[in-house]
């Protein structure tokens, strides 16, 4: 397939799917996902990829949702329109992501955005350039109980967890780093390499053995509630679409959003 919203690259064992809308500062629009979530399908497919690097080309990983197209396409849908579109395109594709069978990296440089920041949690590693931030706003930005997949308690902790969703901030690479949600913080014209470097090391292990590691790592999560909890939180989400905030920002235009996320 010919993607036209994504960069998939080779290298031995190792498959690089890049977001590659970096004029939009690589939103994710419903194009990019359905392209995504068709790139990871084949790479989980590919007995010769042994490790995924999810990557974004240009300054930014990724800014989020495309807030203009969702306005645009989707500004009128109805409570069941928006469930069926939200829970096929931001919460199941996330969790492919974090099902594949494979390890995933994700190779995070400038903003890492709402969506953005969810979608790197759901990769098994996460290396960042200096320049990173990470920051999910939607709760001032929106009106919105933030994003579809609420997996911040399980990687930043919950008072962190509470503290970057009520107050709307940034958390650098850096802190990120400190409370265990980055593994590595590395200078931006490194980052490339230095992800590189981390997945041919992987690769060299026994992709069956990865492979039910890696189940065995979910399973933990899931031990603990963990999908129990994102479900609930999918939920919750959208009904905070029905809120009156978030219908005032709608009805103002959602593109205008886009401002309180910029850095």
């Amino acid at each position: 397939m010919t993607y036209e919203t994504l960069a998939v690259e080779r290298f031995g064992a190792v498959c690089r799917i890049s977001h590659n809308r970096p004029e939009a500062r690589n939103a994710e629009s419903r194009q990019l996902l359905d392209e995504l979530d068709h790139a990871f399908t084949a790479a989980a497919e590919d007995d010769g990829v042994h490790v995924i690097i999810l990557a974004g080309k240009g300054d930014h990983f990724s800014a989020g949702h495309d807030l203009k197209e969702a306005q645009r396409e989707r500004g009128n849908f109805t409570v069941e329109e928006r469930w069926a579109f939200e829970s096929k395109r931001y919460f199941d594709y996330s969790l492919r992501i974090l099902h594949t069978p494979k390890p995933v990296i994700a190779q995070v440089q400038g903003a890492c955005i709402a969506a953005g920041f969810m979608v790197a949690n759901m990769c098994d590693i996460i290396m960042a350039a200096d320049d990173a931030f990470f920051s999910d706003p939607v709760a001032h930005s929106l009106g919105a109980a933030a994003v579809e997949v609420l997996v911040h308690p399980w990687v930043l902790g919950q008072r962190k967890a509470r503290e970057l969703l009520f107050a709307g901030g940034k958390l650098t690479a850096v802190d990120a780093e400190k409370i265990g949600m980055v593994n590595h913080v590395v200078p931006r014209a490194d980052l490339e390499t230095r992800t590189m470097e981390m997945a041919q090391r992987i690769a060299q292990a026994s992709p069956f053995a990865l492979k039910i590691l890696k189940r065995s790592l979910n399973r933990t999560l899931d031990a603990q509630g963990f999908s129990v909890a994102l479900n609930a939180h999918f939920d919750t989400h959208q009904l905070s679409h029905v809120a009156g905030a978030f219908q005032a920002i709608r009805d103002g235009g959602l593109g205008n959003a886009i401002q309180s996320s910029k850095a």
